[in-house]
């Protein structure tokens, strides 16, 4: 708690034209800045500053509302598109796993076929089974990758400073 009470009714004032107060401490305030003549001078100044600078006019672009608008509709279509897209690449690797597992009794055989066949090392059918499994795992990094960056250049074209949004919107 603040031990200055002149401190704490300027943290309150400041408090109550933004967020409001507790009832304690509004009644606090009010009893304080009755007794206390600076705080009251303070927090009249800070109401007659607060009443001047609501009335200097802004002036603002007259397209600041559309263009504001068709960059929310193309940050939201390019959502969209981020997650129709991250959707299917699930279900891919959903898929590739589930292929994976299931027919990995398979591919062992015939990896151990092929290496009979051929004398191949055990290492060397190990390294065969381990790559059988690792590259629809770097195809789908690629991908995601790949994607990353389209997405990326994509954003970067559509918020550049220098084009002009399109009449109509999209």
């Amino acid at each position: 708690m603040i031990e200055n009470p002149h401190l704490r009714a300027r943290q309150l004032f400041a408090q109550s034209l933004v967020e409001g107060l507790i009832s304690a401490d509004e009644t606090w305030l009010y009893a304080h800045l009755r007794m206390c003549e600076a705080c009251s001078r303070d927090a009249a100044s800070t109401r007659e500053l607060l009443s001047a600078l609501r009335t200097v006019p802004v002036a603002v672009p007259r397209n600041l509302t559309a263009r504001t608008q068709m960059r929310v509709r193309l940050r939201a279509q390019q959502a969209a598109q981020a997650s129709d897209s991250n959707l299917a690449l699930w279900i891919i690797s959903a898929a590739s796993w589930l292929l994976g597992v299931f027919s990995a009794p398979l591919v062992w055989r015939g990896l151990a076929w092929v290496g009979t066949r051929l004398n191949l090392p055990k290492p060397v059918l190990e390294l065969g089974f381990v790559l059988w499994w690792a590259i629809p795992a770097l195809i789908a990094v690629t991908a995601v990758i790949h994607q990353k960056a389209i997405g990326s250049g994509f954003a970067a074209r559509s918020f550049s400073s220098g084009s002009k949004p399109p009449v109509g919107g999209l």
